[in-house]
């Protein structure tokens, strides 16, 4: 067994030992990384420092898009689809790990070793289909966004509020320094932790919801395949890999190794901590679609509310129901994740674009060095905008987004692993066979998802 897989073997035990012990044990990994004193705060603290791209990438995976179709599922199949909460998770946290690996030990974004290593026609396919995809989905939150503040302020105007949101969000990715904004986006994550709350004050039938947490359950028709399809697509997704791979770099870029010579290669105590940052960051995402569909399900589904189609619907939906608190918990939670996904997003595509134009630019540039960079941030912004002004259904506009992210996923899912188990290319750090193993096994149920969606749709 590699080096890889064993730490892989141990990172799959982490999530459980953080239930069991909060921030306090960690995980199993975090146990081998030193720690000064054995005092909760201080050991909390050590480990709240270890994480950094990983938890906001996993955060970001819960964008109000997710939010929605996570709703959606608890409302229309009550406990039913708990169980793809946990089986998700190591296939998501697998995968992002190789997409991390990729960057410290190249010292490059994914698009640009997919550039290097296998050319240019698929990665422009890819990198097209991406921008469009994530374009639709950065439309939809910046909607859902604004009418979760109506929810709370219903006199509020909703022009004003996805105007103020969209520039809001493009001018801090534009003119915050990385250092600031990488923190900024690392804080904001913890608002993940009011969906938990919601689900709490729901109230939920607990011993339902154990019996449904790890039994599969699917119904064979089109409707529910299609719920399938769409929880998968919005948990495994492609900007994620390209995001999550790009941070890695520029942590590197903000300690001072600007050049790809000096960042090439790592060692067993930065993959580590890498690890450390990506589970966590992968259990979390889970573990709150795990009580979204909990507290629809508990909430909308035993009530006969099945028919919620947007995130801000689920808030209002719950509050004559669960009461004002899990209401009010689940809007501001669909506020701050759309404040920290759209960015995500948007700088996904920007890193993916840019880098397969050859040119490595990113957040650590300012405006003046990056037009291009900042030019694809700008034109998704402002194309998702519009969408909210051209009266396209916001519905269709995720269903179109699934569509493409089930014609990417695999392709890019597929280079990815190539890559990751090429010693060539990773030298010692290489995928072991349980590593590749996983990640040809997401591959396949990816590209199973992906024509499953559109048989399902079409």
């Amino acid at each position: 067994m590699s080096k890889t897989d064993k730490i892989v073997e141990k990172a799959i035990e982490a999530p459980a030992m953080a239930l069991d012990k909060g921030l306090e044990g960690g995980s199993k990994l975090a146990q081998s990384v030193p720690v000064s004193g054995q005092v909760p705060l201080k050991r909390a603290k050590a480990y709240w420092f270890l994480l950094g791209p990983g938890l906001t990438t996993g955060a970001s995976d819960d964008d109000p898009s997710g939010i929605a179709t996570y709703s959606q599922a608890g409302a229309q199949y009550g406990f039913s689809y708990l169980w793809m909460a946990a089986y998700t998770f190591p296939l998501m946290a697998i995968v992002q790990e190789m997409c991390a690996r990729i960057g410290l030990v190249t010292g490059r974004g994914l698009a640009s070793n997919i550039r290097l290593h296998f050319g240019k026609k698929i990665l422009y396919f890819s990198t097209l289909c991406l921008f469009v995809a994530n374009t639709f989905n950065i439309g939809a939150d910046i909607g859902a966004m604004a009418s979760a503040v109506q929810l709370l302020r219903p006199q509020a105007d909703f022009t004003i509020l996805v105007i103020g949101f969209a520039l809001f969000i493009l001018l801090l990715q534009i003119f915050t320094p990385y250092i600031s904004y990488a923190r900024y986006l690392k804080w904001l994550a913890l608002v993940l932790f009011a969906y938990i709350l919601s689900a709490i004050l729901a109230k939920p039938d607990w011993s339902a919801v154990i019996g449904h947490a790890f039994v599969p359950h699917i119904e064979l028709n089109k409707d529910s395949l299609l719920i399938i399809c769409a929880i998968l697509g919005t948990t495994i997704t492609p900007y994620l890999f390209f995001w999550q791979t790009s941070q890695e770099v520029e942590e590197e870029i903000a300690v001072g190794q600007t050049t790809i010579k000096e960042r090439q290669g790592t060692n067993k105590k930065s993959l580590q901590k890498m690890r450390i940052d990506v589970w966590s960051g992968m259990f979390l995402s889970n573990l709150v679609m795990f009580f979204i569909i909990a507290a629809c399900a508990s909430v909308l589904f035993t009530k006969g509310i099945t028919d919620i189609t947007s995130a801000a619907q689920a808030a209002k939906a719950l509050k004559p129901v669960a009461g004002d608190a899990s209401s009010l918990l689940f809007a501001v939670g669909i506020i701050g994740m759309g404040l920290l996904a759209i960015p995500v997003m948007a700088g996904a595509s920007a890193y993916a674009i840019s880098e397969s134009m050859g040119k490595r630019q990113g957040l650590n540039s300012k405006l003046k060095q990056g037009y291009s960079f900042y030019g694809v941030i700008i034109i998704s912004m402002f194309i998702g905008l519009a969408i909210n002004f051209l009266k396209l259904n916001p519905i269709k506009a995720l269903i179109y987004a699934a569509v493409l992210n089930g014609i990417i996923a695999p392709i890019i899912l597929t280079l990815i692993v190539v890559i990751a188990k090429s010693e060539k290319i990773m030298g010692e750090w290489a995928n072991g066979k349980l590593s590749t193993t996983f990640g040809w096994l997401l591959t396949g149920l990816m590209a199973i998802s992906g024509l499953a969606a559109i048989y399902a749709i079409f």
